[in-house]
């Protein structure tokens, strides 16, 4: 036989008798199961700090104690200031408190009708005091909010230009508002809020150059801020 082919056919042979055991060497190529994927859940719970700004709009009545109405009007203007609170979440409720300070600048004024005098009113800070009830959907916040309000105006009476008799108050009322709140970064929320200021009548006495003019003047605040809040704390990551 030919040697080259001899040495084929042996070859061959130990090919065929060591192929079972390269086969069972190779072992099974292992299963690895994909990561589950992670949400982030935003958690609208702890301390917060924020600024705020916007503009408003009080309605006030002018009454000379004695004679009657003597007309009223809108005082309209800008406001800016900050808000500090804590809120909790259970589930997808959330709940809060909330201390809120503003400058205003809310002017306005009307010519009486008894005298022919200008009736100024001006708004220049106001203060809420409120507890808030709110609705979740993970990082978009609807809410409520209800208390207290305290105000700081001032009230001036003038002929040409030249004021006659002015005072200054500081009242307490109530206030109710809604907004809603979107959390674009896990620290980070900006929002929409409107609030009613309810301060009803309130009995004052001007005094100056022009003597005393006794007045009752009713009031009640409109207005719609933009909020900014950096909130301490992170969001909760979930899986599904």
């Amino acid at each position: 036989m030919n040697k080259n082919l001899l040495l084929a056919a042996v070859s061959l042979v130990a090919l065929s008798a060591t192929a079972p055991a390269l086969a069972a060497d190779l072992a099974a190529r292992p299963y690895t199961k994909a990561p589950a994927m992670v949400a982030t859940i935003y958690d609208w719970s702890g301390f917060y700090i924020g600024i705020n700004g916007g503009g408003g709009s009080s309605h006030a009545s002018w009454d000379v104690v004695g004679f009657g109405r003597d007309g009223s009007h809108d005082a309209t203007g800008g406001t800016v200031g900050g808000q500090i609170g804590y809120r909790w979440q259970s589930g997808q409720f959330v709940f809060g408190v909330e201390g809120q300070g503003n400058w205003a600048d809310f002017s306005g004024s009307h010519v009486g009708a008894l005298f022919g005098n200008t009736n100024s009113t001006k708004i220049d800070s106001f203060g809420l005091i409120t507890g808030q009830v709110g609705y979740a959907w993970n990082n978009v916040l609807l809410y409520v909010k209800g208390g207290a309000a305290v105000v700081g105006t001032k009230y001036d009476t003038s002929f040409a230009g030249v004021s006659l008799a002015s005072a200054n108050d500081t009242r307490w009322g109530g206030t109710v508002g809604a907004g809603i709140e979107f959390g674009f970064a896990p620290n980070w929320s900006v929002g929409a809020e409107y609030n009613h200021i309810f301060l009803g009548g309130n009995d004052r006495t001007l005094t100056g150059a022009g003597g005393v003019l006794p007045v009752h003047v009713s009031q009640d605040v409109d207005m719609g801020l933009v909020r900014l809040n950096y909130k301490f704390g992170g969001p909760i990551i979930g899986r599904y």
